[in-house]
């Protein structure tokens, strides 16, 4: 359980912040700039639920800002260490319900024949913003993992939250009826 009294601490002015581990990191450390970016993808999500309403879309959405946070937790834990029995990491489950709304919200779209321009939509303009910080972060975890541990749930959820907000723009864009496809050399 989190109880957080006092906002500020004095602890990180020297630079540093503390890992889940106590571990004091510098805040520019590549693990703490991985974690912070799914910190900045959720609340880039947070403003994109402001355009769902009630309902099954915005549930989902209210789901993946939750396991953002656990999967905060699983980067800002490096594996192997003494409380490994208790750390929160991403599990199979939650990458495999991705997977199923993945395919559910792809069933009703036509298939794309060319790229799609970021817009339509509110909703998915917000949700391709997502898209592209979530690639950020799976890009920062990447790099992460080539030089310490990494929980291959966390890289392997980043990759599918990607493609999970890519077919969610595009049903926000009216079933893809919305999509602006990118017509090249259009403007040369």
């Amino acid at each position: 359980m989190v109880v957080l009294n006092k906002i500020y601490t004095r602890t990180g002015d020297d630079g540093t912040t503390a890992l889940s581990t106590g571990e004091r990191r510098s805040k520019a450390d590549l693990r703490v700039e991985t974690y912070g970016t799914v910190d900045e993808l959720n609340a880039a999500l947070g403003l994109a639920r402001l355009h769902t309403g009630e309902g099954e879309f915005d549930g989902m959405l209210a789901r993946i800002q939750n396991e953002l946070f656990d999967l905060g937790a699983d980067l800002a834990t490096p594996p192997g260490g003494p409380h490994e029995d208790k750390a929160l990491r991403i599990v199979a489950s939650q990458i495999e319900r991705l997977e199923t709304e993945i395919d559910r919200l792809n069933a009703d779209l036509e298939p794309l024949r060319s790229f799609v321009l970021p817009g339509g939509t509110a909703l998915a303009a917000h949700l391709h913003h997502c898209r592209t910080v979530a690639r950020r972060a799976e890009r920062l975890t990447v790099e992460l993992a080539g030089r310490e541990p990494i929980t291959a749930e966390a890289l392997t959820y980043l990759n599918r939250l990607s493609d999970f907000f890519f077919v969610a723009s595009r049903a926000a864009n009216d079933g893809g009826q919305l999509d602006v496809l990118w017509a090249p050399g259009k403007t040369r």
